[in-house]
């Protein structure tokens, strides 16, 4: 992995909002659902596009729109990934590069 990618990485996690969504995704990931798949619509929730967004709109009292950036960043930095599949999207952590930044820290 370029010293690049890593540094888009760490920016990525940088952020404490970014931080807390990531979290939350990878916890999701380790109750052996991975990769999750969840519900485009969620009526109880101002963001359909993923349960961790319904997480996020909860706990961190984000808009629609702050949460679409800090999932794109995510994704952009390699970390996560989500891909639909009619109406439900699948959205899970990105094993390699988490590999990778654990075998860069050790």
């Amino acid at each position: 992995m370029e010293l690049s990618n890593k540094a888009k990485i760490f920016k990525a996690l940088s952020n404490e909002q970014r931080l807390k969504i990531f979290m939350m995704i990878y916890e999701e990931s380790q109750k052996g659902e991975s990769p999750a798949v969840f519900p485009v619509e969620e009526s109880s929730c101002c963001c359909p596009v993923e349960k961790a967004f319904t997480k996020v709109c909860e706990c961190l009292k984000l808009s629609r729109s702050t949460i679409s950036h800090h999932f794109k960043e995510l994704q952009n930095a390699g970390l996560i990934t989500c891909e639909r599949e009619g109406q439900m999207y699948r959205c899970r952590i990105n094993e390699e590069t988490v590999n990778q930044i654990k075998n860069f820290l050790k």
